[in-house]
């Protein structure tokens, strides 16, 4: 019985705390009303991590997991996408790579250009990007073993995700949403997201069911 209320404790805290750290614009609806397709761009990944790790593989580290937080969004949209649960698109990631490629545009430079200017050059309504803050590597997969010390200490604390939906038009953030990474957010990229994603679904903006809502 303790062990249920516990879990309990803990849903109610993370679902509390979702919805704490998530932000939308209050013209969403005016600004995004014309919107159908939005990119996901390689997330900016700041790596700390426990081993000494020279400056240039410490790049080549923080682009992987940049990459694979993108690759990780884009598995999600597209499940939810079969649903139906949608009313926007979102271009392959393939794509969105290989146009910015084409134009000169790389991981270690996207963040000196403009919400407009990757909007223009990918022809996408709205840019789906973020930022990564980690102390190991999450791609590789995290220890998923629970202990109530490890809270204590400090040692089930990996970092923190924020991801962000940004207006192609104005350059308006729309969108936001930041979370902890923990043992028990996930044990790699693609459970955090999926995990982290669905406790925000239904305020995800372009939730067809939350659009209803407003509505």
């Amino acid at each position: 019985m303790k062990k249920i209320v516990f879990i309990f404790v803990l849903f109610t805290a993370a679902f509390a705390s979702a919805q704490k750290n998530i932000y939308e614009n209050t013209r969403f609806d005016d600004l995004t009303e014309d919107h159908e397709m939005l990119a996901i761009v390689p997330f900016i990944a700041h790596l700390e991590l426990k081993k000494a790790v020279d400056s240039d593989e410490l790049k080549v580290l923080a682009q992987r997991e940049g990459y694979a937080v993108q690759n990780a969004l884009e598995t999600y949209f597209a499940k939810r996408k079969k649903r139906k649960k949608f009313n926007v698109d979102f271009q392959n990631i393939r794509n969105t790579n290989a146009i910015l490629a084409q134009n000169g545009i790389e991981y270690n430079n996207i963040d000196t250009f403009t919400t407009q200017e990757l909007c223009d050059i990918l022809k996408v309504d709205g840019i789906i990007s973020g930022n990564l803050n980690l102390n190991i590597l999450l791609s590789e997969g995290v220890p998923t073993d629970f202990s109530l010390f490890d809270y204590f200490s400090g040692d089930a604390n990996y970092g923190r995700i924020g991801v962000k939906v940004s207006d192609g038009e104005t350059g308006k953030l729309l969108w936001k949403y930041e979370n902890e990474i923990t043992k028990k957010t996930g044990k790699n990229t693609t459970e955090l997201i999926d995990k982290m994603m669905k406790t925000a679904s239904r305020k995800f903006p372009y939730d067809k069911e939350k659009k209803k809502d407003r509505d």
